[in-house]
C-alpha cells in the first residue's frame, strides 16, 4: 500500500497548474483531499473529476492572503477528516516589472501571497500536527529561490523568503521532536497560469520567451507524491526541478 493512502492533504492554489496536478496525483494513490483556492468554478471541476476516478476530496474558496481564513480551512480539513496529514503550501502569484516602475500593488501581493500565505497556512496546520507528532508540509519555492534575476527582484526576494522559512521550520521541529518533515521543492520553468500575472508588457515578452522550454506540472507533482511516499523517518528536505534545457 502507498504512503499516501489514506492521508488528508490540503493543496493550495489548486485551481490550476502545479495544485492542481499534484491533487490529482495524490489522488491516484488514495490520497484524501481538501482543495484551496479563491475560484469556485474551478475547485468544483477539479471535485468533479477526482470523484469520478473513486476520489475523496472536498474543497473550500480559500484567499491565503487571509490569515482568518487558512485557520479557516484548517478546521474545515479536521472537520471533514479528523487530521491534516500534509500540507502542500502552493499558492502563488508572480508579477515581475524592474524596480523602477514601481508596481507598488504588485510588490504588497506577491509579499502577502508568497509569504504572509505560506506562514498563515503552516500556522494553521501546525497545531493539530504537532498534537499528533506527526505531518508533512511542502512548501512550493522556485528556481528564483536561488537565483536573482533582473525583473524578478521582488518575486525571487518572496522565493527566497519561502526557502528560509522552510529550512527554519524544518530545524524548530527537529529539535522539538514533533516528527513533522519539511519538503521544499524549487521548479524552474514550468507550464502554469503564473505568467498571467506579470503585467509589464517588455517582461511578459521576454518570460514568454523563456518559457517556451517550460515542462508540465505533473512533473511537480509526481516529486510532490514522491516526497510524501517515503517513510516517516526520511525527510526530503530540498528538490530543485528544471526543464532539462534550463540554463538558470
Amino acid at each position: 500500500m502507498s504512503n499516501i493512502q489514506e492521508k488528508v492533504v490540503i493543496i493550495t492554489g489548486a485551481s490550476s497548474g502545479i495544485g492542481e496536478a499534484a491533487a490529482k496525483e495524490l489522488a491516484s494513490k488514495g490520497a484524501k483531499l481538501v482543495l484551496a483556492a479563491r475560484r469556485e468554478d474551478r475547485l468544483k471541476k477539479l471535485q468533479d473529476k477526482i470523484e469520478q476516478i473513486g476520489g475523496q476530496v472536498v474543497y473550500k474558496v480559500t484567499d491565503v492572503s487571509s490569515h482568518q481564513q487558512m485557520e479557516d480551512l484548517a478546521a474545515y480539513a479536521l472537520n471533514e477528516f479528523g487530521k491534516i496529514d500534509v500540507l502542500v503550501n502552493n499558492a502563488g502569484i508572480m508579477p515581475q516589472a524592474f524596480l523602477a516602475l514601481k508596481k507598488v500593488d504588485e510588490w504588497d501581493r506577491m509579499i502577502d501571497v508568497n509569504i504572509k500565505g505560506v506562514l498563515y497556512a503552516i500556522g494553521a496546520v501546525l497545531p493539530s500536527m504537532r498534537e499528533r507528532k506527526s505531518g508533512h508540509i511542502i512548501n512550493l519555492s522556485s528556481v528564483a529561490g536561488h537565483n536573482i534575476y533582473p525583473g524578478g527582484t521582488v518575486y525571487c526576494g518572496t522565493k527566497h523568503a519561502v526557502r528560509a522559512i522552510s529550512e527554519g521550520l524544518r530545524q524548530e521541529e527537529a529539535m522539538s521532536g514533533t516528527n513533522i518533515r519539511v519538503t521544499n521543492i524549487s521548479p524552474g520553468a514550468v507550464t502554469s497560469e503564473l505568467l498571467e500575472t506579470t503585467t509589464d508588457p517588455a517582461t511578459k515578452a521576454g518570460l514568454n520567451d523563456f518559457y517556451k522550454i517550460a515542462i508540465d506540472a505533473d512533473s511537480i507533482a509526481r516529486a510532490i507524491a514522491f516526497a510524501i511516499e517515503q517513510p516517516s523517518d526520511v525527510g526530503i528536505n530540498e528538490m530543485i526541478i528544471r526543464p532539462t534545457a534550463q540554463v538558470g
